[in-house]
């Protein structure tokens, strides 16, 4: 490793074939994924070139040292990756905005069907008759005139007349 910290690559490759393996198996042991556990491997082993001059042969070989810095790298990627998971699942927590509540936007559109069609039965039996053709069945008011036997205008008329009372019958501002 002194050799190392001078920038010996000779020795820093000696170094690398006796412990890349360990590193790389300590680094799969916590994280867990192939492609993540090589980076991480990569970056202990530039670790180690890096600070070769920090190392202390009193306090433990050169393996333990390389083991010991292999999992902490390791643990920190699991707690990175971790904390971006919480984070996205957080984030999507409240950016999910519930459009509607599904029971009350059920019972507001049976109310407003049983209006419409409270309304509609306050409509003469002329203009039920129009509006429901038009609205119901998707006809044009040529082919509601044509249904009915009317002329075009008076078919106008009552859906005109009988939109109107709809509109007052359901409380519905202009």
């Amino acid at each position: 490793m002194e050799a190392v910290s001078r920038g010996d690559k000779d020795a820093f490759s000696v170094i690398y074939d006796a412990v890349s393996g360990t590193v790389f198996g300590i680094v799969v042991k916590v994280v867990r994924d192939r492609a993540q556990s090589e980076e991480v491997a990569q970056e202990v082993m530039i670790d180690l070139w890096r600070q070769a001059a920090r190392y202390r042969p009193e306090q433990g070989s050169v393996m333990t040292w390389a083991a010991t810095i292999a999992h902490r790298r390791a643990v920190d990627r699991v707690r990175s990756a971790q904390a971006s998971a919480n984070r996205d699942q957080a984030s999507a927590i409240r950016d999910r905005q519930r459009s509607f509540d599904e029971v009350s936007e059920q019972v507001e559109g049976r109310l407003e069907s049983e209006q419409v069609r409270r309304c509609m039965a306050s409509l003469t039996e002329l203009q039920h008759q129009a509006v429901t053709l038009a609205y119901y069945q998707g006809l044009t008011y040529r082919e509601v005139a044509e249904s009915l036997q009317a002329p075009l205008p008076t078919i106008k008329t009552r859906m005109r007349d009988g939109l109107i009372r709809l509109r007052d019958c359901m409380g519905v501002t202009t």
